[in-house]
């Protein structure tokens, strides 16, 4: 699912939180109702050339902490984003420690790169690298591959913490959790 801010906002300059606050409730209302599985959420920022970060914390990480610690079905995505948009991001996110997930879209909504706005930590980057490797696993396989004598639990934690970030989403199969990355292997969350 992609929404164009462009065509939400009317506008290429987006400054000011009141105004990322207006851009959040919008965000909000354009969510479907009836989804129950993992998917994510483009916000398309073509044809944006500036977002100030105050504007950027009003809107998109609102809606980013919004959707996930709701624990919704949405996976927001920063696509097509400017240079200009994504300095501000780092601005935002990096004092935070907090990570975006982003990505390169191209005409029909098909995924070309993607990229993380801000650093994981170590474990938490090492945690997506291995998952992205086995494409799909849930915390004991995870631990069972792992290198490191790592109990469940804190694969558990770190999946969870990814989870939070929207960069892997979580599929529940019984009393089983299965993790996988967001934009991945051409399953982009549907």
């Amino acid at each position: 699912m992609k929404l164009s801010i462009r065509d939400i906002t009317g506008s290429s300059i987006l400054a000011g939180a009141p105004s990322g606050r207006n851009l959040f409730a919008h965000l909000i209302d354009a969510l479907p109702k009836e989804i129950d599985s993992a998917r994510a959420i483009f916000l398309d920022f073509d044809g944006i050339e500036v977002a100030t970060a105050s504007y950027l914390r009003e809107s998109v990480l609102e809606f980013r902490d919004y959707t996930r610690g709701r624990k919704t079905p949405f996976y927001p995505v920063i696509a097509n984003a400017s240079p200009n948009v994504i300095d501000e991001l780092v601005e935002l996110v990096q004092p935070r420690s907090d990570v975006l997930l982003s990505c390169k879209l191209d005409e029909e909504g098909k995924v070309l790169r993607t990229r993380l706005i801000g650093v994981l930590e170590p474990m938490q980057k090492a945690t997506l690298e291995l998952l992205s490797n086995l494409g799909e696993a849930s915390a004991s396989q995870l631990r069972d591959v792992g290198s490191d004598d790592i109990k469940t639990t804190a694969w558990n934690n770190r999946l969870a913490a990814l989870c939070n970030l929207g960069l892997i989403s979580e599929n529940s199969m019984g009393r089983t959790k299965l993790y996988r990355p967001l934009l991945s292997g051409g399953n982009h969350g549907h």
